[in-house]
Order: C-alpha cells, then sequence, then structure tokens
C-alpha cells in the first residue's frame, strides 16, 4: 500500500476488480494504492465497528448502505486499536457530520490512518457483480497511482488471495492483558486472541468473568497458567485451514468448558475433524436470520465471515471428542451457524453475539457458556 494524506477530496480513483471490471469516482480517506479481498456488508449502521474490526484485516469493504459517515467518528466505538480495513468503498459520504458524540469526521479518520478508499462509485452495481461472481482480489488506486492505467489489472492479479492466508499472528496482541470482571468475580477465562473484538470480553466481564486474552501464539502451558474455568476461540481474519490446532485439541481432552464464535468457530470444527470451505462472498452485515435448532427460535444476528464449516446438518456426528451436531443454521443458505458437542461442554457460533452496532438477539449465548462453567465446577 502507497499513501498520501493530501488532496483527497479533489482526486480521480479507480477500483478495479481482479475480472477486470472497473467503476470510476473519488478519493475517500487516503490517497494512493491498496490491495484486498473485495467483500460488501450489508450493515445499515456500526461502520465504525466494522472499520476496527481485525477480522476485516486485508479485506476491501463495500457498503451497500449508500450514506456513509453521517455520525462522524467517536473514541468510544472502535473494537480495536486501529483501523484494519485494506481499503473502504462508499457510494455517497457525508459531507458534515452530525453526532453529539463525534469527535472528527470518517473522512478525517481514514486519511489520519492510511486507509485508501473511493467514493463516488454505484455501490449496489458492485455488490450484484460480486454476489454473481464471487469475492475477488481488488485494487483501489488514487491521484499518481492511476497514472498507469495498463498496469493496474496486473497489480491486482498480483496479489495475495485469502484462501490459504495466515492473518491471525499479524492481528493478533503481543501481550497479554486482563479485562477484569464487573462487580464480583465468578469465573476466569482464557481467550485465544485470533483477532478479538473489544466487546466481547466486555460482554464476558458483564457475567462476572475476568478474561486473561493471550497471544494466538500461545501454548497449551500458557493456557493453563491462568487457571482458567473456561477457554474462549475468537473471530479473526483468514483461512481457518492455516492454525495450529494443538491447543484448542488439548482443551477439549481436559474437558474444559469452551465458546468460540465466528472463526473460533471454523477452529472447533476443524478440531473436530469437519472441513470448513470458503463461501462464494461470505455472510457480512448486521442482519442474517439464523436459527437455533436446540430452542427453535430465529434470531437476527451480526455477521463477518468468508469461510464456513462442513459439517452434516440431518446427523449426529462421531468426534475425536464425543458425539456432536450443528446447533444453529442460517435461514438464508443453510450454511452451518454453530457446533455443539453432546458429551462435554464445548460449543460455538459462526456469527458475533457481542454485537456491538445491532442486534442483541444473541447476547443468551454468553449466559449459555456461564452455565458450561457453572457445570463444570458443580
Amino acid at each position: 500500500m502507497t499513501i498520501s494524506t493530501r488532496g483527497a477530496a479533489k482526486a480521480p480513483a479507480v477500483l478495479v476488480l481482479e475480472d477486470g471490471r472497473s467503476f470510476r469516482g473519488r478519493a475517500y480517506g487516503a490517497v494512493g494504492e491498496t490491495f484486498g479481498e473485495a467483500v460488501f456488508s450489508t450493515g445499515m449502521t456500526g461502520y465504525q465497528e466494522t472499520l476496527t474490526d481485525p477480522s476485516y484485516h486485508r479485506q476491501v469493504v463495500v457498503m451497500t448502505s449508500p450514506h456513509v459517515g453521517n455520525t462522524g467518528v467517536n473514541d468510544e466505538d472502535p473494537e480495536s486499536k486501529q483501523i484494519w480495513v485494506a481499503g473502504y468503498v462508499v457510494r455517497d459520504p457525508a459531507r458534515v457530520p452530525s453526532n453529539w458524540r463525534s469527535r472528527r469526521s470518517l473522512d478525517e479518520e481514514l486519511v489520519s490512518q492510511g486507509i485508501v478508499g473511493i467514493s463516488g462509485i454505484d455501490t449496489r452495481a458492485l455488490t450484484r457483480h460480486l454476489r454473481e461472481r464471487g469475492a475477488m482480489r481488488v485494487g483501489i488506486f488514487s491521484g499518481n497511482a492511476i497514472a498507469d492505467e495498463g498496469m493496474l489489472l496486473a497489480k491486482v492479479r498480483q496479489a495475495p488471495e485469502m484462501a490459504g492466508a495466515s492473518l491471525s499472528d499479524e492481528v493478533t496482541t503481543t501481550e497479554v492483558y486482563v479485562v477484569p470482571a464487573i462487580g464480583e468475580k465468578k469465573f476466569t477465562v482464557a481467550a485465544l486472541d485470533l483477532g478479538i473484538k473489544g466487546m466481547t470480553p466486555h460482554r464476558m466481564a458483564e457475567r462476572g468473568i475476568e478474561v486473561h486474552v493471550l497471544p494466538a501464539t500461545a501454548t497449551v502451558e500458557d493456557v493453563y497458567a491462568v487457571n482458567p474455568d473456561g477457554f474462549f476461540l475468537s473471530n479473526g481474519p483468514g483461512d481457518p485451514s492455516t492454525v495450529d490446532l494443538t491447543v484448542v485439541q488439548a482443551v477439549l481432552a481436559r474437558k474444559t468448558p469452551l465458546f468460540g464464535i465466528c472463526f473460533g468457530n471454523q477452529i472447533l470444527g476443524r478440531a473436530l475433524g469437519f472441513g470448513t470451505y470458503k463461501l462464494k462472498y461470505g455472510h457480512r452485515g448486521i442482519n442474517q436470520p439464523v436459527q437455533d435448532r436446540t430452542t427453535g427460535k430465529v434470531e437476527v444476528t451480526a455477521h463477518n465471515h468468508g469461510f464456513a464449516v462442513d459439517a452434516p446438518l440431518d446427523k449426529i456426528s462421531e468426534t475425536p471428542f464425543g458425539r456432536a451436531e450443528v446447533s444453529h443454521v442460517c435461514l438464508n443458505d443453510q450454511v452451518v451457524e454453530g457446533l455443539q458437542l453432546l458429551d462435554q461442554p464445548a460449543f460455538s457460533v459462526q456469527y458475533h453475539p457481542e454485537a456491538a452496532a445491532g442486534p442483541h438477539d444473541a447476547a443468551y449465548l454468553f449466559d449459555r457458556f456461564v452455565s458450561l462453567m457453572e457445570g463444570q465446577r458443580a
């Protein structure tokens, strides 16, 4: 990525997909060039949480909502310490943000963090193209970066693909940190940071859990050094087939209560012996319908995943750690959205029950995790 922070409002820009289709607009954020996987998010709100979600590392996010930036940027809502998206695509950015918590405009924030974006393009056409052709590599070029137009497509096709990408080590914490329980401490949880969002340990802290957030490189010894009552597998970017399963399988072997979300669901699935595969264009947004098959209830949920677990929907499976079943399923396309073990305390979901910007239908899953730890302690 090469960037400049000057002249963004006036600079012409072009978005080039790896299949050769292009869209012309204006620079939004920093001026320069950037590359990543083109994906779209259907959320009508929560752009600040989207931008700072580490799961979007090396992805260029297309917003289907036409007006973005209306509420500016504040210092309370980020899910991490930086913007992680590789690039940002909007149709009509707000000219003047308006919100009592706003500290600066979204454009200013993108410039300050060097995020190259584009505005003024037909994001509806781009989204339909990605739905038909699938997520693909993309480049955004603005300012001097578009001087040699003949080379732009070649540059896009030289960018790395998401399949086979190992990215957890690029987004994880470098040091262990602790999120204290709010009120009385009831449990201790070791959380493996594969790209964790800030709201996740907060939701556990609200339930009296002291969360020890460990780097993705943590060993089994590191996990049990904190004497955990439970183990948590976080969300994160990249291909789940690249992750070492040693720690997860050791936790399962010891029957420590386990809860995973998003990337953590895929990792649990692989640890149980299921495969994973790349979705055509993934689920990203805050309006995805999911059925909890254990209760029959339907939840509106927040998603951000491009890979899924390949597990049978119609039967209970035998795994090295006992019987497992699909606990949640997406009602749009029947994608596996959750797993649970029947013979020991472990479960996971593919979506985001912490949902800082979005529905809170799935918040009960943190209570389910607490119940597992209570049962194990008893």
